[in-house]
């Protein structure tokens, strides 16, 4: 320990300095930072908050009230450069404070209050110290061999006056590497921290050491149990990691959302954040959003009578008839705004949808294509943004309505029966509205009998899609592979989560907005996201016999294809991505699972040369585009 001072208590009266780190993909400060910040205030004399990248007008104003000093640095090697440009930023003053706490923002907090845990940290003679730590792993899943060693966290670890001002960790911080990727600032810093210094000789411990808990990541894997014990954080992980990596573990997101609001702790802080920086189809999977909800679920007193408003998007009087009885489930009162493409058919449409509990019935003549995205968004504009609705129930004329295929018929079934499967399941949907500022909107979970995929992929939406999230400044982040959305356009929604697609217009190339709305994947696709960036999540909801039927029919189609890969879910799937089989019993097919396996750099070249070919291949249509609309 030769050149190490004796490590002491935290004194009386000491000082506290707090560093906290801020990385936004917007320029702003989502609102848990705020609670954090706020918490920790009385715990010490100083905050200076750094901020990774730009910082809004808006964004600043939430930082000042809870800090002493904001620090705007370009986004440059993550929290761990951030912390570095801090102390250069500081300079000699850091003496001034008798512990500095470095921490960032991917925690919710306090969940349990910070005191008691100060408390018992104060008391302990230590060089620095860690709110949670990681057990030595071998392998290392970073890098998949060598030694993943013991280390404290890096999202928060104080360290006393003593090590402050040793040369030794001046020495670090001058020599710290570049850290240009996530592994980096793992593998370059957070994994050889701790080990670097308690091989100097100085001494560390962990407020909840993962000694004490059964896995070597409590922080992620025991999250309840750490909270039982007074952990005042809890990691934003849980709630946005691989999903079929927390279902290996046992991870449960719903369950941790109930805790924390158990604990009075904000939850309408977590679902904001989330919605806006967690992909929906994720989302829904790690935080359980998904509902069974029949009709003996309302409640016996209505909370809430919502001003409500039914969208029929309609081909005719055959829709009409379709969707009639689907609105007995509707409780009364509302109002009705059907659309038609002909005017013919107004009278005897509107005579059918009068035959009912609507206090308004009102038919326009909206011509549409088949996706009725004209009908919705430009015929129906004026309801979607009337702000004295304070719901939009919509449905759509759809060839499921009449099809007469097993697969068509469930899946009227399934979808109109669980959105709409009587008045006290639509009271119960109601109900969750009020209960949750947050949600944005309600839909069928998809059904996945009688279809050829469980899920609904981009496809080729997914590069029209790209291009209005950035015109529209949508920046969730979104899977190109699975998405999701309502399968048959039935869904509940706030009009404040539809407002930013209502400021979608058409696409030069395109001949309306329904055709712009179309290309991108429709409502069916761009309501999630466009929701979510407004703050909004989505619930996927099913009625309990089709939930019944779906979970025996999925568990035993996943327990015949596990038969035939072997370990958990999470390695079958990733062999899956690795292989990414087309569905082609062909020569091509085998040649690209082939590359995929074995020559996965050579495969890159060839989808980057697939994807120019594309490219210039679509360049007649868009020309043949312009030229139609006279540009």
């Amino acid at each position: 320990m030769s050149g190490v001072g004796v490590p002491v208590a935290f004194p009386v009266g000491g000082r506290r300095l707090v560093v906290y780190v801020v990385w936004d993909r917007r320029g702003g400060v989502e609102d848990y930072i705020p609670v954090a910040l706020a918490g920790l205030r009385e715990h010490a004399a100083r905050i200076l908050v750094v901020v990774n990248g730009e910082l809004s007008a808006e964004g600043r104003a939430k930082l000042e009230p809870v800090c002493d000093e904001v620090l705007v640095r370009e986004n440059r090697g993550f929290d761990i450069w951030a912390h570095k440009d801090a102390l250069d930023h500081l300079g000699s003053s850091v003496a001034e404070f008798d512990e500095v706490v470095f921490a960032n923002d991917t925690w919710y907090g306090p969940v349990r209050p910070f005191g008691p845990v100060f408390e018992r940290m104060d008391a302990q003679p230590v060089h620095f110290w860690g709110m949670t730590d990681h057990a030595r792993e071998v392998p290392n899943p970073f890098t998949g061999s060598g030694v993943l060693p013991y280390h404290l966290q890096s999202f928060w670890i104080a360290v006393r006056r003593e090590m402050l001002g040793s040369s030794r960790w001046r020495e670090y911080w001058a020599a710290l590497p570049e850290m240009p990727g996530y592994f980096d600032a793992v593998l370059k810093h957070e994994v050889v921290f701790t080990e670097h210094f308690a091989e100097a000789g100085y001494i560390h411990q962990a407020a909840f050491p993962s000694a004490g808990y059964p896995s070597d990541h409590p922080a992620l894997f025991n999250v309840d149990l750490m909270l039982d014990d007074g952990c005042p954080l809890v990691k934003r992980r849980p709630l946005f990691h691989y999903p079929p990596f927390l279902d290996r573990h046992a991870v449960i997101g719903r369950e941790l959302i109930a805790r924390i609001a158990r604990e009075d702790y904000p939850v309408e802080v977590v679902m904001h954040d989330l919605a806006r920086n967690v992909a929906p189809r994720v989302l829904i999977a790690d935080a359980g959003l998904v509902d069974v909800v029949g009709e003996d679920d309302a409640p016996e007193v209505p909370a809430w009578t919502p001003r409500v408003t039914v969208i029929l998007n309609l081909g005719g009087p055959a829709a009409a008839t379709a969707l009639r009885a689907a609105l007995t489930s509707v409780p009364a009162p509302y109002r009705v705004v059907a659309t038609v493409p002909r005017q013919d058919m107004v009278d005897e449409v509107a005579a059918i949808l009068r035959d009912g509990a609507a206090e308004d019935v009102e038919v326009r003549v909206v011509p549409s294509g088949p996706d009725f995205g004209d009908a919705l968004w430009v015929g129906c504009r004026d309801v979607l943004v009337d702000p004295t609705r304070d719901l939009i129930v919509r449905l759509r004329d759809d060839p499921c309505l009449y099809g007469r295929e097993a697969g068509a018929v469930y899946l009227r079934r399934h979808d109109l029966e669980s959105l709409l499967g009587g008045p006290g399941v639509v009271t119960r949907l109601y109900e969750g509205f009020h209960r949750e500022p947050g949600l944005g909107a309600v839909f069928p979970v998809r059904a996945h009998i009688g279809r050829a995929v469980a899920g609904l992929g981009w496809g080729e939406h997914w590069g029209p899609a790209q291009q209005l999230f950035e015109r529209m400044g949508v920046r969730v982040p979104v899977d190109p592979g699975p998405s999701v959305g309502p399968s048959i356009g039935a869904w509940i929604a706030r009009p404040q989560a539809l407002a930013l697609l209502t400021e979608v217009t058409a696409e030069p190339e395109d001949d309306s907005l329904g055709e712009t709305l179309a290309r991108a994947g429709g409502d069916d696709l761009l309501l999630a996201p466009f929701a979510a960036e407004r703050g909004y999540h989505v619930r996927t909801v099913l009625s309990p016999q089709h939930a019944a039927i779906a979970h025996s029919s999925i568990d035993y189609a996943v327990d015949q294809l596990s038969t035939t890969l072997p370990g958990y879910p999470l390695e079958q799937i990733q062999f899956l991505h690795r292989v990414q089989w087309d569905g082609n019993v062909s020569v091509r097919g085998i040649l690209k699972m082939y590359l995929n396996m074995n020559r996965p750099g050579l495969m890159q070249r060839v989808r980057r040369a697939a994807h120019a070919a594309r490219r210039v291949r679509d360049i007649p249509r868009r020309l043949r585009a312009r030229v139609r609309r006279g540009r």
